[in-house]
């Protein structure tokens, strides 16, 4: 999210021609309509990332307030408002060609909903910085294309933006080193929790800091 290239999905303007795109997916077995764009991540289909992320990230049932960080076109973000109806879900992402996408799938699939979505564009907790708010949980499948330094420097922020007994879910690839995070974890918060939801696909879904 932090790439100066303009070609890339996690840049403020991607540089690329527009083609917008209408996909459907069934997700926990509710069927959503999903505009897309090109310059967003996996414009043309759900990525099996994020479908195994959505498919076994845990959604509290009580009244809660979420993120989706790096919400690309919405898909996390919508799915936890349309399985939580009686949460609050900000919407965060960098992209704003993502942020215009995320308004229109609101729109579309979450028509009654409106008013307990709250969809912001930056860096990642810039917009955050001045709002007294924090979350029962954060949500993400974090652009490990331009390496895990980021993401790691994430980990030490993440905390400050959680509410007590509040969580961080996201999803890793095999491939791009999720037990290397795991490790990094353990070894860097020895003190905090962190648990595999699950493994499907090459994906590996963690929750930590509940």
């Amino acid at each position: 999210m932090m790439e100066k290239n303009s070609n890339h999905y996690f840049s403020k303007f991607p540089d690329v021609n527009v083609k917008i795109h209408t996909i459907s997916e069934s997700l926990r077995r509710h069927l959503y309509i999903f505009k897309t764009i090109t310059g967003v991540f996996s414009f043309n289909k759900i990525d099996l990332g994020t479908k195994v992320f959505i498919e076994n990230m845990d959604i509290p049932i009580e009244s809660k307030v979420f993120l989706d960080l790096g919400c690309g076109y919405g898909s996390i973000g919508i799915v936890l408002s349309y399985e939580s109806p009686q949460s609050s879900v900000y919407l965060l992402d960098i992209n704003k060609r993502a942020i215009w996408c995320t308004r229109e799938n609101v729109r579309l699939n979450l028509q009654d909903r409106k008013k307990s979505i709250f969809i912001l564009s930056g860096n990642y907790f810039e917009p955050l910085k001045n709002k007294d708010l924090k979350f029962d949980g954060i949500y993400m499948n974090p652009p490990l294309r331009q390496g895990r330094k980021e993401f790691l420097k994430l980990l030490y922020e993440i905390p400050g933006y959680l509410k007590t007994n509040g969580s961080f879910q996201f999803v890793i690839k095999k491939k791009m080193g999720a037990a290397y995070i795991l490790k990094y974890f353990k070894d860097t918060f020895p003190d905090e929790y962190i648990e595999v939801l699950c493994k499907r696909s090459g994906y590996w879904v963690f929750r930590c800091f509940h």
